[in-house]
């Protein structure tokens, strides 16, 4: 235990050194608001950008599936913790997303630990894109396949390493966040599609951050145009304002995702009144347009009055360069009254350490405003 002790220590002192512990923060939420420390903050810093997590339609939802169905699913869902709402769920799912069929997750994470393993392996190829979300390079490197990174957004790049490495490999995925978590850019899905059919791959987005945001509520696989993604997984914990992940894709997909994937085989089923929940929010994301788009007008709200180049999600990034600076570029904006929390490495490459703002459908526009106005003279003009 001394070593082991020891060992963490080190570790700490070191990363305290660089500024980079990582400390969970108290934090209870009421809407668009935060309270830390006894302070109230409108969070600038919350994923749900819908405010959906606390709509009274979803709660009351997931109330009538707890007092119905228990807290609990009990066990994996393929022993008894396929409750009868998953059905509805994933029809909804592949429904929005225009494919065959729909499996749920039990996160996000796990999804992309589970999926990618299941249809590449030791022989195969990985082309994924380097500022990809943690879970889907975990996915890769879990695989054994070789994988190669291509520089973010460069569908150039990524074609360059499928012309040199495609080849001499049975198997090839291209993987890549569709709406990217730290900086809110969108993949160049459509270019990535022609690559895929060109080079025999199967193209992966992540849309995590663009179901319920952008291409209409869709996601990022509607946006621009549209393109096809014949693997689209994302999250139920953002927009959609619950818990779980999900991939849509063919039926033949699904189905040997229900067989292969490891995630899926042996964790526990999704609570019931989490399941409920996502029905109902995909119920508002289907039919209330106004709503749907309200989180990326509100971005580019804040983009143009800070002259930053449009939004293209509900992400803006603010970028401050070293841990220092960006912690005390948060810490001066909740003085004011704002939470928006600082973003470092390893999350971020080094030296690009940003304040990343998430905008909600029910962020005031006159706070909005208020916030560029602040983050324009002590944040950009600090540090241009």
């Amino acid at each position: 235990m001394r070593s082991l002790d020891e060992f963490a220590s080190g570790k700490l002192a070191a990363l305290e050194r660089a500024r980079l512990v990582r400390t969970p923060v108290v934090t209870a939420r009421d809407g668009i608001f935060a309270e830390r420390g006894g302070r109230r903050l409108l969070s600038f810093s919350c994923n749900d950008y819908l405010n959906l997590s606390r709509h009274p339609a979803i709660i009351k939802a997931a109330v009538e599936a707890a007092q119905r169905y228990g807290v609990g699913a009990g066990a994996s869902r393929l022993v008894t913790g396929n409750h009868p709402l998953y059905e509805e769920l994933e029809s909804r799912l592949a429904r929005l997303k225009g494919t065959e069929a729909a499996c749920v997750f039990g996160s996000g994470y796990l999804a992309n630990i589970g999926i990618i393993p299941a249809l590449v392996g030791n022989d195969d190829l990985v082309v994924v894109d380097e500022l990809s979300h943690a879970c889907i390079h975990g996915g890769a490197k879990l695989s054994g396949a070789h994988v190669q990174r291509y520089r973010h957004g460069d569908a150039a790049h990524a074609e360059a390493l499928l012309a040199e490495h495609r080849g001499r490999h049975g198997r090839a995925l291209i993987a890549t966040d569709g709406v990217f978590s730290m900086d809110g850019d969108l993949a160049p899905l459509e270019e990535l599609s022609v690559l895929a059919k060109r080079h025999d791959a199967w193209l992966l987005a992540d849309d995590a951050h663009g179901l319920g945001v952008v291409g209409h509520g869709r996601g990022s696989s509607f946006a621009n145009g549209g393109a096809d993604v014949p693997l689209q997984m994302g999250t139920l914990s953002k927009a959609v304002g619950a818990y779980g992940g999900y991939l849509c894709a063919s039926g033949a997909v699904v189905d040997f995702m229900r067989t292969r994937a490891r995630p899926f085989i042996y964790s526990t089923g999704l609570p019931p009144p989490v399941v409920a929940a996502a029905i109902a929010a995909l119920d508002l994301i289907e039919r209330d347009e106004a709503h749907v788009d309200a989180p990326l007008r509100k971005a580019r709200l804040f983009t143009r009055a800070l002259n930053l180049p449009e939004a293209q999600s509900a992400i803006v990034p603010v970028i401050v360069g070293e841990a220092e600076a960006a912690l005390a570029a948060s810490a001066m904006l909740e003085a004011e009254g704002f939470l928006v929390v600082a973003i470092r490495p390893p999350t971020v490459p080094a030296g690009t350490a940003r304040l990343r703002f998430a905008f909600t459908a029910l962020h005031p526009e006159i706070e909005i405003e208020r916030l560029a106005a602040i983050v324009r003279t002590r944040v950009i003009g600090r540090h241009s």
